[in-house]
C-alpha cells in the first residue's frame, strides 16, 4: 500500500518571534514602533479606539428568566420498555441511574414515542396525555 506523504512545504516549523535580532529580522514581524510592537502592548477585547464599545452602547434592561429555566429531557416509551422490567417503578432517579437521562438540573417528560410492552409504575414524572393512555393500556400505573 502506498504511503501518504505531505507535499513539500506543507509542514513548516513555527517561527518563534521576538527572541532577539536574529529572529525574523530586526522588528521580529511586529512592524516599526506603535502599541502592538511593544511587549504587553495591544488593547483589551472589545476596545474600539475610544469610541463607546458595543457592549456598553447596547441597553441592558428588563428581566430574563433564562437562569431559572427548567430543562426537560424527552423520554420515549421505547426507552422505558428497553431499560425497565415488569413491575419496576420509573422515577427520575432511576432514569438517571440507568443513563436514560443525563444532567444534574435536568427533568424528564415521558412522551408517546414508540410502544410500551411492560407494566411499569411511573412516579413523580411529567407524562403527556397520549403517553398516559398508552401506559394504562399496557397495564401500568401513574402516581
Amino acid at each position: 500500500m502506498a504511503k501518504i506523504i505531505a507535499p513539500k512545504g506543507a509542514n513548516t516549523k513555527k517561527t518563534i518571534l521576538g527572541r532577539g535580532a536574529s529572529s525574523k529580522g530586526r522588528t521580529s514581524g511586529r512592524g516599526h514602533d506603535g502599541q502592538n510592537s511593544r511587549s504587553g502592548g495591544g488593547t483589551r477585547p472589545g476596545f474600539e479606539g475610544g469610541q463607546m464599545p458595543l457592549y456598553r452602547r447596547v441597553a441592558r434592561r428588563g428581566f430574563s428568566n433564562e437562569p431559572f429555566k427548567v430543562v426537560y429531557e424527552v423520554v420515549s416509551l421505547d426507552d422505558i420498555s428497553r431499560v425497565f422490567n415488569d413491575g419496576d417503578v420509573v422515577t427520575l432517579a432511576a432514569l438517571k441511574e440507568l443513563g436514560v437521562v443525563k444532567g444534574v438540573k435536568t427533568q424528564a417528560k415521558i412522551l408517546n414515542n414508540g410502544e410500551l410492552t411492560k407494566k411499569v409504575i411511573i412516579e413523580g414524572l411529567k407524562v403527556s396525555a397520549s403517553a398516559i393512555e398508552a401506559i394504562k393500556a399496557a397495564g401500568g400505573q401513574i402516581r
